[in-house]
């Protein structure tokens, strides 16, 4: 059999790209399955979360997001390290960047080789990478939540930390007056996980729980449609739960055989394809995810650094 494009390299097609008003001076930016992005208004300040992967894709959103609001940036909220999410920060002449303590270690640890990683697997999200000035670096972190107060009866934003999930410091931006929670990449609407650098028995149990303990009304995921109603909240939360428990299950039968990753990368794939297949970036995803909970179950703590030369030899050894 013949090997795939790697990862996202043959996504070229231009997404659709539809902001929603959400809730007064509550944005969010969906694109069929592109990461989303998001804002929240303050009495006289914005609160951007997420920054998109180069200046120029920012731009762009912050150009739609002027049309509803010309208030100041005060404060931009990363969910968490990766580029795609990142990169594009400078765009947004923010007063604070604000992220986990641990985005901030994880940037200085690895950021370099997932920015080239992100970028080499993802060519059309890096939308003009020579923009991109450099790292972009959290000037405010915290350990388990803090709050920003919006300003007159617009209530609070609550960033909080609710365990080791998609990365070791994935945060969510919760809005306890609207019951709006934007939620990363913790959870993903109709779009296939990537659990490349995740920790994949806490995300499926505790950090998952906590998430669906919040009782949000309303829920931005990583990626895919804004969730709406209790139901549909719920839903995308169990989806991904489901994908990681259905990983956790193949992947450790042959694990615990003493299989080959080659035999785990096959069983998971047949058994996520019928339900997960058709939703964006499943193929590229699955083997790196299949790796990393692969190390995991063989005792490997904390996720291997991916490089751009790494990602090819997986993807060689799985997807051909």
């Amino acid at each position: 059999m013949a090997t795939k494009p790697f990862a996202s390299s043959a996504d070229t097609e231009a997404k659709q790209q539809t902001l929603e008003v959400l809730a007064d001076g509550v944005y969010a930016l969906t694109a069929e399955g592109d990461p989303n992005i998001g804002a929240i208004e303050g009495e006289d300040f914005l609160v951007a979360f997420e920054a998109l992967a180069t200046p120029v894709a920012a731009r762009e959103w912050l150009t739609e997001l002027r049309k509803h609001t010309d208030k100041p940036i005060r404060y931009l909220v990363l969910s968490h390290y990766h580029a795609v999410r990142v990169l594009g920060a400078s765009a947004f002449d923010a007063d604070i960047v604000l992220a986990h303590e641990k985005t901030y270690e994880l940037v200085r640890e690895r950021g370099k080789e997932d920015w080239e990683s992100e970028f080499g697997r993802m060519p059309r999200l890096a939308k003009d990478a020579d923009s991109v000035p450099g790292l972009t670096w959290p000037t405010q972190t915290f350990a388990d939540r803090t709050t920003i107060d919006l300003g007159g009866d617009r209530g609070e934003l609550v960033l909080q930390y609710l365990g080791r999930g998609h990365t070791e410091g994935d945060i969510v931006a919760w809005l306890p007056q609207q019951k709006i929670l934007f939620a990363g990449d913790l959870v993903e609407a109709q779009a296939a996980l990537y659990t490349g650098d995740a920790f994949h028995h806490d995300w499926a149990g505790p950090t998952l729980d906590r998430v669906k303990a919040l009782d949000a009304q309303m829920l931005v995921g990583g990626r895919g449609a804004v969730s709406r109603g209790r139901a549909e909240v719920e839903a995308a939360i169990e989806q991904t739960r489901n994908f990681l428990n259905v990983m956790i299950e193949q992947v450790g039968a042959v694990h615990e055989r003493g299989g080959t990753l080659k035999e785990a990368f096959g069983a998971t794939h047949a058994a996520l394809v019928d339900d997960y297949g058709h939703w964006p970036i499943f193929e590229h995803c699955l083997p790196f995810d299949v790796s990393r909970l692969w190390d995991e179950l063989s005792g490997v703590e904390r996720p291997v650094i991916w490089t751009a030369e790494r990602d090819r030899q997986v993807w060689d050894q799985l997807q051909s």
